[in-house]
């Protein structure tokens, strides 16, 4: 007794103790589709529910009293019930089980408990789907009918669909009665092997098997869901059936449940309903705290990017400017605590550098104005010498966005000629010119890692799919699917129909080019032609428009921009170190406690 007390109350204190650890363990997964993006999980929680479980099959939760009544008599009971079940054919008789092996013996359980298959405890049996080319099999919608997607819940009612009485004769739809317990064997994502209670008499459908406890008191049949709980995943890894592993009636049959006597497992399944009462509790808080941070984040970066007042000098806008980012800088480390509040700094610099407002105005700096002069002369020669084609008919500017003093409003095409690669697929790659496609596109780097591009053409083979060569020095642009992805060339390469070159003049930096296209992201998006897939034509490429700071200007910019995006990774870096480490401390506290 003194054992088991110890050992129940430390499981408890091992929760209690380390909520910080359950709380700020925090794992970030990818979500699929356009535009991918990031969620968060609480992983730490998710890993106090599944611990919580475990040590409550494990005998590991409450406290053992040896005045409890042991689980072998309620066993005996149970096999006495079932047997005049049958002698009074109101069940038939089961097949018998195999004995339990000693490879089903995972953990020791403690005194007065017993092991045993779940068929031990009744009969499971499954459903059928009446055909829908029979009406009348689905009209009148008399009986309940439930499907695997509506086993989540603890309990199941009327359903989303019904049958009628005609259906229950003359298929093989049986309606199983209230307290029965409904197991999906397979579904669509997390389905399989979830479980639920009918609080209505119901038939299934052939994705679950239904099982008729002999014992349906409340204690016996909620450890019998408890387990489930904890045991779904388990029986989702042993199922057969590849890429859809599907459960069937056999192996949840013979699933192996420890059964504890029956006023342990009423006190058990209080306890555990306790328990996931805090961890919903603390998911709440958690959530809600996120969510708050993420909203303080965004006050204070948005407040850097908001426009001036029409009354406000340059000078006072400036000042503000510098006191806002100053309180920003020095709370760093306590402000961008996570991946998302990391990138929105990412990108708040992006469109700080962009707007002229990351570093300071020189009035020494030669006027953008006569660095457009040249770079327009030198654009059009080129065009005369027919090394280029002339830009698209740009699409008209708007004229509502103002630049800095010494800045000029541009668009690509009127500074850059560009490149639109052939739209055919070379059908050889036998030379060490890289053919650039936009999986080579770098994640961090402004610059294209051109030993990760695996197609290379020759000279002649360029001039026999009649592939444009980029010059070293360019800026290339997505122009399909995903926009803002930009890579500046260190080496001539060729590439596909989804990448737009701008060919960069002296006097722009094609760093400062490419950031204004990142920032440009969702605007390109949102003029993106969608047939299948969104795409940007050459004029839609080229009417990108964009303040041309001084040449001077522009290294100072790109400068600051590689320093603080220097910063983020570090930043991003240490929180992964940290996160990484709490979640090594979850799975060390759970291997712990068990």
């Amino acid at each position: 007794m003194a054992e088991s007390k110890a050992l129940s109350t430390g499981a408890e204190q091992l929760i209690t103790e380390h909520l910080d650890i359950w709380t700020t363990a925090i794992e970030q997964k990818s979500s699929s589709g356009r535009g991918s993006s990031k969620k968060l999980s609480l992983y730490g929680i998710k890993k106090l529910r599944e611990l919580i479980l475990e040590l409550a099959v494990r005998g590991k939760l409450v406290p053992q009293d040896p005045n409890d009544e042991p689980a072998s008599v309620l066993l005996e009971r149970i096999a006495a019930e079932k047997a005049q079940l049958i002698k009074d054919k109101k069940i038939k008789k089961p097949k018998a089980l195999p004995e339990i092996s000693d490879e089903e013996k995972s953990f020791d359980i403690p005194s007065g408990w017993e092991r045993e298959r779940i068929g031990t405890f009744g009969i499971v049996g499954t459903g059928s789907t009446p055909s829908r080319s029979n009406p009348a099999y689905w009209e009148p919608a008399e009986i309940n009918w439930v499907s695997s997607g509506e086993t989540s819940g603890f309990f199941v009612g009327s359903t989303k669909e019904k049958v009628s009485q005609l259906a229950i004769r003359e298929t093989n739809v049986s309606v199983y009665p209230i307290g029965t317990l409904i197991v999906a064997m397979y579904g669509q994502g997390k389905t399989r092997g979830q479980i639920t209670e009918l609080s209505e008499p119901a038939g299934t459908n052939q994705a679950c098997a239904a099982i008729r406890l002999v014992d349906t008191s409340p204690p016996h049949k909620n450890f019998i869901k408890l387990f489930f709980r904890k045991a779904y995943l388990e029986l989702r890894k042993h199922a057969a059936g590849g890429a859809q592993p599907n459960l069937n009636v056999g192996k949840i049959s013979n699933t192996v449940i420890p059964i504890p006597p029956l006023e342990e497992q009423s006190r058990i399944v209080v306890k555990v309903d306790e328990l996931m009462g805090l961890c919903d509790a603390l998911e709440a808080q958690t959530e809600n705290s996120i969510t708050a941070h993420q909203t303080l984040v965004e006050v204070l970066l948005e407040a850097l990017l908001k426009a001036p007042e029409q009354t406000v000098t340059p000078e006072q806008t400036a000042e503000k400017f510098q006191q806002n980012w100053q309180r920003l800088s020095e709370h760093f480390d306590t402000l961008f605590t996570t991946t998302a509040s990391i990138d929105m700094l990412k990108q708040t610099i992006l469109q700080l550098a962009v707007m002229g407002k990351l570093v300071p105005q020189n009035p020494n700096d030669e006027p953008a104005a006569k660095l457009l002069e040249r770079i327009a002369a030198e654009k059009a020669q080129l065009i005369k010498d027919k090394l280029y084609q002339k830009s698209s008919k740009l699409k008209p500017k708007d004229d509502s966005i103002t630049y800095p003093k010494g800045w000029v409003c541009v668009q690509t095409g009127e500074v850059c000629p560009s490149i639109v690669p052939n739209r055919d697929r070379p059908k050889s790659f036998t030379g060490n010119i890289p053919w650039v496609t936009l999986p080579a596109f770098p994640n961090m780097s402004l610059y294209l890692d051109c030993s990760k591009v695996e197609l290379n053409l020759s000279e002649s083979e360029v001039k026999q799919y009649s592939a444009r060569l980029i010059p070293e020095g360019s800026v290339l642009m997505s122009c399909v699917g995903r926009f803002g992805l930009t890579a500046i060339n260190l080496e001539a390469v060729t590439s596909n129909q989804q990448v737009h070159a701008f060919i960069v003049l002296k006097g722009l930096l094609p760093e400062y080019l490419s950031l204004v296209i990142k920032v440009e992201s969702k605007a390109l998006e949102s003029v993106a032609t969608s047939t299948t897939i969104a795409y940007l034509n050459k004029t839609n490429c080229e009417s990108i428009q964009f303040g041309l700071p001084p040449s001077a200007e522009q290294h100072r910019i790109v400068a600051k921009v590689v320093e603080l995006m220097t910063l983020c990774d570090q930043l991003k870096a240490r929180l992964t170190d940290a996160q990484t480490t709490k979640l090594h401390l979850t799975d060390a506290i759970v291997e712990q406690a068990l």
